[in-house]
C-alpha cells in the first residue's frame, strides 16, 4: 500500500510562522532520521544492523508536540508519524490474537497509547489557526480510518473501526483547542471551521454511505445521553453539518425508496443514471449476506421481498382498528398471531452493521435518530417549556438554531424521516411562539398537514395571530404570503374569517412600505375574486353626515368574530393618494369594474426598495412633466466678473440698503439715449430649469 510523501515545496505554507525556542535545533533532518528509525525496526532489513525498537515513536510525538517549533515542521512531524504508524497497522502488530504472549500484549496496549496520543493530537489541530494544519489533521484522520477497518476486517466479517471514528466525531462537533494555542485564544467559540466543514462534507459525509451512517448514528447517540449534558457547541457544530447534509443532492438518493441505493449493493453495479456507490472503507461495499426471514429461519429472503414485507407491515403498523380487536388470555388477537412487534424487534436485531449499511430503511432510521436527538437539545422550542420568558429564549442561542433548522425542515428533513409526524410537536411549539420561527414552521406545519394528515387544532386562529405589525417589515413575508394563499384559497372557508384576513392587512398597510402594499393590494384583490361575497366590504355606503364608527374588533384573537364582515377597506382606499405613483395607480383597481383577473403573486412578492427604486429610473417617460419657467435674469458685467440677478431682486436690495441709486439712474438714462432697438440691454430671459432639467 502507498505510502503518502511529504508536502512538496509547492504545496501551501503556512500563513504564519512562529518563534523557535530553544528547541530550534530539530529540522526536518532529525525527523527524517526518527522515521528512518522507526520504520526499520517496524520492517527490519535482514541486511541491515537496526534495531526493533519502537522507542523514538514518544521522541517524533514530542517533537509533533512542541509548541516552539513553527507550524512547517509540526506538519512534517504529523506527516512521518501517519507514515510510521500506517506501516505499523499494515504490518499486522495492532491486531489482537486469542493466544499471544503476555509481552506481546503488552507491547500492543503500549502501541495502542501512543496511538491513541497521536490521533489526540490531530484531533486538536483540527482547531489550529494554520488552515494546512488543520486541513492536513482531517485527512489523516480518516486515512487512519480506512486502514484500522482494514487491519480488523476479516474476508467474511468486513468491520468499521468505530472507536477512531467515535473520536473523529467528537473532534468535529466539541471542536477541542489545539495545544499550538494559548489560554486566549482556546477561549474562542468553539465552532468549527468552514475549511474544515466544506472538507468533511464534501469529500466524505454526502459522498460515501459508510461513513454518513456511522457519522449519523454516532452523533444521534451523542446528543441522546441524557445522563450528561454534551459541549455547547455541540448543537451548533452539528447542525451545521446536517444542513449540509439536508441540503446535498444525495441526501434524496439514499434516503428514499426508491433511490438506487439497493441496487449498486448488488455487486456494485451501476444504476441507471450510471452512478456508483462509494464506500470509504472498501470491505463495507461488498455484497452483504441475505437477510434472515426470522429469528432463527433458514430460509432466506431476497432484498425486493424482505422491502415488500416492511412495508406491509408499516401499512399494518398504522391500522388503528388493530387496538379494538378482541385478544385470548394469551394475549394473541383472533383474526392473526399478534407477533408483528416480534418480528419487527426481530427484523432489527437479526441485521449486522454490514447489513444495516446496504438496507434504506436503515439509513433513514439513522437520519431520523440523529435529527430527533438535535431538536431535543433546543429546549427553548420544546412543549416543556413552552412557559419560558421570551426574553430568556432569545438570550440563548436555541432561537437562533431553531430558525437555521427550520429553514431546511420542510425541504430538506421532513421527506427523509421513518415517521415525519414525531416532530409535529417540536414544530407545533415553533408556531405558538410566533416570530420569526413561527413563520418559518409554517412550511413544516403545511407539510405535515397536507402529506401526513396532521390536524392542527385551532389553526386559523394562530395563522392570524401572525397579522401583526411587524409581518409586513420581516424579510420572511414573501414565504407567509405564498402559504397564506394557499391556506386561504378554500372556497369551503366562511366570509367571516376571511374578511378578518383582509382588514387585518388593510390596516397593517397604512404603516407598510411601498414593497409591501404592492404584496397586499393584489393578495386582496384575488381573495375577493374568489369570494365574490366579501363585494360588500368595498362598497359600502357612508351618508358622510355622522361620524364613521368602524365595527372591526382589532383586538379580538377569534377570526370568527371580529365583525369585520361589517366593515370595509377605507385603508386600501387611501392608498390612491399614495406617494409612490405603482402603489396609488394599483390601488385605484378597486375603484373599477371586477373583470381583471387574479393577479399572478410570484409578481410582486419579491420587490423591495432596490426593485422598486431600478424599475422607477429604468421606466421610460413617454411625456416630459410641465415643469418649465421662465426668469427674467440681468447680467452684470464688472470687475469681478459676471453677476447674475433678477431686476426686482435688485430693486428690492437697493430700497432696503439705500445703494445702488444712482447706477439705475445712470444705466437707465444709457438705455433711452440707445432707443427702442434695445441693442445695448444686457438683460436677457433664459429657461434655466429647461436647460438643467435632466433624466
Amino acid at each position: 500500500m502507498p505510502i503518502r510523501s511529504l508536502p512538496s515545496e509547492s504545496a501551501e505554507r503556512p500563513s504564519k510562522k512562529r518563534k523557535l525556542s530553544a528547541t530550534k535545533g530539530i529540522t526536518s533532518k532529525t525527523i527524517a532520521a526518527l522515521e528512518s528509525q522507526l520504520t526499520s525496526a517496524v520492517l527490519p532489513d535482514s541486511n541491515s544492523n537496526s534495531t526493533t525498537t519502537l522507542n523514538p515513536l514518544v521522541d517524533l510525538y514530542t517533537v509533533a508536540l512542541n509548541v516552539g517549533i513553527s507550524a512547517a515542521d509540526t506538519l512534517k512531524a504529523i506527516w512521518a508519524l501517519y507514515r510510521v504508524w500506517v506501516v505499523v497497522i499494515d504490518s499486522g502488530k495492532m491486531r489482537g490474537g486469542k493466544s499471544e504472549d503476555e509481552n506481546v500484549q503488552v507491547v500492543k496496549a503500549w502501541l495502542w497509547e501512543r496511538l491513541n496520543e497521536y490521533v489526540e493530537l490531530l484531533c486538536g489541530l483540527l482547531k489550529d489557526e494554520e488552515k494546512v494544519l488543520r486541513t492536513s489533521s482531517l485527512q489523516i484522520l480518516f486515512s487512519l480510518q480506512k486502514h484500522l477497518s482494514t487491519s480488523v476486517s476479516t474476508k467474511g466479517d468486513p468491520q468499521f473501526h468505530i472507536s477512531h471514528f467515535r473520536k473523529i466525531v467528537i473532534a468535529l462537533v466539541a471542536c477541542p483547542p489545539s495545544h499550538r494555542t494559548t489560554e486566549k485564544e482556546n477561549k474562542k467559540d468553539g465552532l468549527i471551521d468552514t475549511d474544515v466543514l466544506d472538507l468533511f462534507c464534501d469529500k466524505w459525509l454526502c459522498v460515501h454511505d459508510d461513513v454518513r451512517w456511522f457519522f449519523l448514528r454516532e452523533i444521534g447517540t451523542l446528543l441522546s445521553k441524557k445522563d450528561q449534558q454534551p459541549h455547547p457547541s455541540v448543537p451548533t457544530n452539528t447542525l451545521s453539518i446536517l444542513e449540509r447534509l439536508a441540503g446535498s443532492s444525495s441526501t434524496s438518493s439514499f434516503l428514499t425508496s426508491t433511490s438506487s441505493l439497493e441496487k449498486l449493493v448488488k455487486d456494485g453495479k451501476e444504476d441507471n443514471e450510471g452512478k456508483k456507490g462509494q464506500w470509504w472503507v472498501e470491505e463495507m461495499g461488498k455484497k452483504p449476506p441475505k437477510v434472515k426471514k426470522g429469528k432463527g429461519a433458514d430460509l432466506d429472503v431476497d432484498d425486493d421481498e424482505e422491502e415488500d414485507k416492511m412495508e406491509k407491515e408499516d401499512d399494518e403498523e398504522d391500522d388503528w382498528t388493530k387496538f379494538f380487536d378482541e385478544q385470548n388470555t394469551n394475549g394473541e388477537s383472533n383474526t392473526k398471531k399478534n407477533n408483528l412487534g416480534e418480528r419487527i424487534k426481530g427484523r432489527k436485531h437479526t441485521l449486522t452493521l454490514h447489513q444495516s449499511l446496504h438496507n434504506t430503511p436503515s439509513h433513514r432510521a439513522a437520519f431520523t435518530h440523529a435529527w430527533l436527538a438535535l431538536l431535543s437539545r433546543l429546549s427553548g422550542y420544546s412543549s416543556k417549556n413552552n412557559d419560558v420568558d421570551v426574553e430568556d429564549i432569545e438570550d440563548t442561542k436555541d432561537l437562533e438554531l431553531a430558525v437555521r433548522a427550520l429553514n431546511v425542515m420542510h425541504r430538506g428533513v421532513l421527506p427523509y424521516l421513518t415517521r415525519p409526524v414525531l416532530v409535529m410537536d417540536w414544530i407545533g411549539a415553533c408556531v405558538d411562539y410566533g416570530g420569526t420561527p413561527g413563520l418559518l414552521a409554517l412550511n413544516a406545519l403545511y407539510v405535515l398537514m397536507t402529506e401526513y394528515n396532521l390536524d392542527y387544532p385551532s389553526f386559523y386562529t394562530r395563522l392570524y395571530a401572525f397579522l401583526d405589525r411587524d409581518l409586513l417589515h420581516v424579510k420572511h413575508r414573501a414565504r407567509f404570503f405564498r402559504l397564506a394563499e394557499v391556506f386561504l384559497g378554500s372556497t369551503h372557508l366562511p366570509l367571516t374569517l376571511l374578511a378578518s384576513f383582509i382588514k387585518r392587512l388593510s390596516i397593517l398597510s397604512l404603516s407598510a412600505p411601498p414593497s409591501a402594499i404592492v404584496i397586499v393590494i393584489p393578495f386582496v384583490w384575488n381573495l375577493i375574486k374568489r369570494h365574490p361575497g366579501l363585494m360588500g366590504m368595498i362598497h359600502r355606503e357612508w351618508d358622510g353626515q355622522r361620524v364613521y364608527e368602524d365595527p372591526f374588533l382589532p383586538s379580538h384573537p377569534n377570526p370568527l368574530l371580529t365583525n369585520a364582515l361589517s366593515s370595509s377597506l377605507f385603508e386600501l382606499h387611501t392608498h390612491t393618494a399614495h406617494y409612490h405613483a405603482p402603489v396609488s395607480s394599483m390601488a385605484k383597481v378597486f375603484e373599477g369594474v371586477f373583470t381583471r383577473g387574479e393577479y399572478a403573486m410570484e409578481d410582486f412578492l419579491d420587490h423591495g426598495y432596490a426593485s422598486l427604486f431600478d424599475a422607477e429610473v429604468n421606466r421610460k417617460i413617454k411625456k416630459e412633466p410641465a415643469m418649465n419657467m421662465e426668469l427674467e435674469l440681468e447680467i452684470e458685467r464688472g470687475l469681478g466678473g459676471v453677476v447674475l440677478g433678477t431686476k426686482k431682486k435688485r430693486k428690492r436690495e437697493a430700497a432696503l440698503f439705500g445703494f445702488g441709486r444712482e447706477r439705475e439712474q445712470t444705466e437707465g438714462g444709457e438705455n433711452e439715449e440707445e432707443g427702442d432697438d434695445g441693442g445695448g440691454d444686457e438683460s436677457i430671459g433664459r429657461d434655466i430649469v429647461t436647460e438643467l432639467w435632466v433624466f
